[in-house]
């Protein structure tokens, strides 16, 4: 572990083979996986990205922050069921839980009821203390739902659309994590 924290900080592009070895020696170890797949995730190899996070949440259910990577993973690829199919299982975290917040405001986003969204993703930022890059993420949300909730048209180019699929579309291009 201490080869792959100096590959991660150093910034040399060597943290995704400091990964595989790792995995190659170690290849139950959920934590790595979701480290790879937000690695990949991170550099644009969504496909890799997404099969190295099913991969730790197959190998540890209940590591729930695993779980709410993929499901944001899907749900900014466009695939909201399989997201809150993934998510489920969260509700079974205490009512304070951060990423029960966080779910139930992007499960309201998906339904497009942005204040409810916004309620539930603030509560979020403000019982989590233990991932700061992804308070970072829901608040870039947000901004995203408050100035869709601000525009006379959430749409200008794509009048088909909803406010959400706008609002995911222009996020998942943002996003590392």
């Amino acid at each position: 572990m201490e080869a792959l924290t100096q590959a991660l900080q150093d910034g040399s592009g060597s943290d995704i083979q400091a990964v595989d070895r790792l995995i190659a020696d170690y290849p139950e170890d959920p934590r790595l996986h979701f480290l790879r797949g937000s690695i990949l995730a991170g550099i644009g190899r969504s496909i890799e990205a997404l099969a190295a996070l099913r991969q730790a949440v197959e190998l540890a259910p209940e590591f729930a922050i695993a779980r709410f990577q993929l499901g944001f993973f899907q749900l900014t690829s466009g695939e909201a069921a399989a997201a809150l199919s993934t998510w489920g299982p969260l509700a079974l975290l205490p009512d304070d839980h951060y990423l029960r917040h966080f779910v139930a405001g992007l499960t309201r986003l998906i339904r497009d009821e942005f204040e409810e969204a916004e309620r539930h993703l603030r509560e979020g930022i403000a019982a989590n203390s233990e991932n700061p890059p992804l308070n970072r993420d829901m608040e870039l949300i947000l901004s995203q739902v408050n100035q869709i909730s601000a525009a006379e048209s959430p749409t200008p180019e794509n009048g088909d659309a909803s406010a959400t699929s706008f609002l995911l579309d222009q996020f998942s291009g943002r996003s590392g994590r």
